[in-house]
């Protein structure tokens, strides 16, 4: 397939709901190579929904840090029984994870935006990289107000950063849009957004916001908003 080809998609998909968004570009990439990674967050089980009653037969992954809340594994049991599917879980490298500790301590992430990016891409990316090398595209569950960082994302995109593509079917959908979804359709979801966490990551590093914070607020709360992204979704300069 072209670059042109998926721009052209793209654009064709502009304004399009996420249910046509999801048809549309799974058709395209094929489920055999197209696979949903969930942090199992409100937006990524509309699509768990979405995919479910379309009845496309695509996977579903997850990364277990090793550092997320107990909330976070009972949706993720929740979820599997709900669906009745598979869910594969990616781990980190125990000896990388173990050297890391080793040498900076268990709560590296606070000391500076280095460290912390040094952890989330031990414990996220390098598990997240050898599963898209696997892919030709994989869904996620972004949408362009969730934080200044995203305020681009398109429908289907070329992901630099790992060498494929990434189909956003939520990207123009608000905050609104996805609970009366959740709640219309009975749908699975963390306890913790209940408890004011819009957003939820590894537990150290994540927390309820403020009245009137940006929903990504709880995320790395210490760091200023642009440096607020993992590495899953950031786009190699």
């Amino acid at each position: 397939m072209s670059r042109e080809a998926v721009e052209t998609l793209s654009l064709e998909l502009a304004g399009k709901t996420p249910e046509e968004i999801i048809h549309r570009a799974v058709e395209f990439f094929d489920t055999a190579s197209t696979a949903l990674a969930s942090s199992f967050g409100a937006e990524d089980q509309v699509i768990t929904d979405i995919l479910h009653k379309e009845k496309l037969q695509v996977p579903v992954f997850t990364l277990d840090t090793g550092r997320l809340p107990q909330e976070s594994y009972d949706v993720l049991d929740a979820t599997r029984k709900h669906y009745s599917i598979e869910v594969e879980v990616l781990f980190p490298e125990t000896s990388a994870v173990e050297a890391m500790v080793r040498r900076h301590g268990a709560n590296l992430f606070y000391e500076s935006v280095e460290l912390r990016r040094e952890c989330c891409r031990i414990r996220k990316v390098q598990p997240l990289t050898r599963k898209l090398a696997t892919l030709k595209a994989w869904i996620c569950g972004l949408r362009r107000e969730q934080s200044v960082t995203r305020t681009a994302v398109a429908p289907v995109e070329w992901d630099a950063a790992f060498g494929l593509y990434k189909i956003n079917p939520l990207a123009e959908v608000s905050e609104a849009w996805v609970w009366d979804y959740i709640k219309k359709h009975s749908v699975p979801f963390n306890a913790l957004h209940e408890q004011g966490y819009p957003s939820i990551g590894c537990a150290p590093c994540t927390r309820p916001i403020k009245p009137g914070e940006d929903i990504r607020a709880g995320r790395w709360w210490w760091e200023i908003a642009e440096h607020r992204e993992c590495g899953l979704h950031r786009d190699k300069k």
